[in-house]
């Protein structure tokens, strides 16, 4: 069950579920609509290792906006903080996105409930394409929990990714023991 326009502000109201900036216009019936904040990130390196910190060099987007390639990776970042504390945040493309050829998460479109932070978003593209800071990029869904919850994602000591701010996070998975 995913949770309608009047729920979702019922929530807001309640404070289970934050989006700052909030407007109006970006509430869809069953969805929040978010945008591509103004930075970017690429890895520094061209090869990854997984058990090592891979690093990124962050840029910001201009005014004229950027030309994503194909052969490259990019994390980019939500404009919107969220917060959400008594639902499970998924994260999808919008589809006039994905008819621009634009992937927006490789695998990460489901977030945690007590998930607080601006969403890192997993951005790939199957041909050039010209991107802009504030463009609409993704929307928001929300699903109740089924039982109560033990401990939130923000609660968690091995939480690594909470509390993201207005710039892409690299991958954390060197943190895991493996």
């Amino acid at each position: 069950m995913i949770l309608s326009d009047k729920r979702i502000l019922e929530e807001m109201n309640k404070g289970t579920i934050k989006v700052e900036p909030y407007l109006r216009d970006c509430l869809g019936s069953n969805s929040y609509d978010v945008h591509l904040g103004k930075f970017l990130a690429t890895y520094e390196n061209e090869e990854l290792d997984a058990k090592k910190h891979n690093t990124i060099k962050h840029f910001e987007i201009p005014d004229e906006g950027i030309v994503l390639l194909p052969s490259m990776f990019y994390l980019g970042v939500t404009e919107e903080y969220t917060e959400t504390h008594a639902h499970v945040p998924f994260l999808e493309g919008k589809s006039s996105t994905g008819r621009l050829g634009i992937d927006i998460h490789a695998t990460a479109g489901k977030g945690d409930v007590g998930f607080c932070g601006n969403w890192t978003l997993e951005i790939s593209v199957k041909q050039p394409v010209r991107v802009y800071k504030g463009m609409p990029i993704g929307q928001l869904i929300y699903f109740p929990v089924e039982g109560e919850i033990e401990v939130k994602y923000n609660q968690k000591k091995n939480a690594k990714y909470s509390g993201q701010h207005n710039r892409p996070v690299e991958s954390m998975m060197w943190k895991n023991n493996f």
